[in-house]
C-alpha cells in the first residue's frame, strides 16, 4: 500500500510545491523535480528503493563499469574498424598538441611584443621627462 501524501505526478500540488522550491532555495525546487520524475521508481516503499539500487548495480556490473568508468573505446567487432578508429584518434591527438604548442607560442610572441612595446613607451616617457627637466633647469639658470 502506498501511503505517500504527495504522490509523484505531475499534479497541481506537486507543480506548486515544486515552483514554490525554486523560489525559495533552488535545491529544493530540483529535489521536488526529481521526486516527480523519479518518484515513482521507488514507490515510496524501502523495498522498491532497495530493488532499483540493486537493478542499477547488477546493470553496472554486467557491463563492467563501461559506462562508469569512461570506456568509450570499446570494440565495434571489426578489427578493422577499430584500427582505422584508433589510428585517427591518435592523429587528432596529435593535431591537437600541435595546436596547443602554437597557442602557446603564440602567446609568447605576443607577449615579447608587448613587453617591447612597454619598453618603448616607457623610454621615450624617460627621455621626455629627463628632457623636460634639463630645458626646465637650463632656463632657471639663465
Amino acid at each position: 500500500m502506498n501511503t505517500a501524501f504527495i504522490k509523484p505526478q505531475w499534479g497541481p500540488l506537486t507543480i506548486a510545491l515544486m515552483v514554490l522550491g525554486f523560489v525559495i532555495f533552488w535545491p529544493l525546487g530540483l529535489a521536488m523535480l526529481a521526486y516527480i520524475l523519479w518518484g515513482e521508481m521507488f514507490g515510496g516503499s524501502p523495498e522498491k528503493a532497495q530493488a532499483w539500487m540493486n537493478k542499477s548495480k547488477a546493470w553496472c556490473q554486467s557491463n563492467n563499469g563501461r559506462h562508469m568508468h569512461g570506456n568509450w573505446r570499446q570494440s565495434s567487432g571489426n578489427a578493422a574498424f577499430d584500427d582505422y578508429r584508433n589510428e585517427q584518434l591518435k592523429r587528432l591527438e596529435e593535431e591537437r598538441r600541435r595546436l596547443d604548442e602554437e597557442i602557446h607560442e603564440f602567446h609568447e610572441y605576443m607577449r615579447t611584443l608587448r613587453m617591447a612595446r612597454d619598453r618603448e613607451e616607457f623610454d621615450r616617457y624617460m627621455r621626455e621627462r629627463n628632457g623636460n627637466r634639463s630645458t626646465s633647469s637650463g632656463s632657471q639658470t639663465v
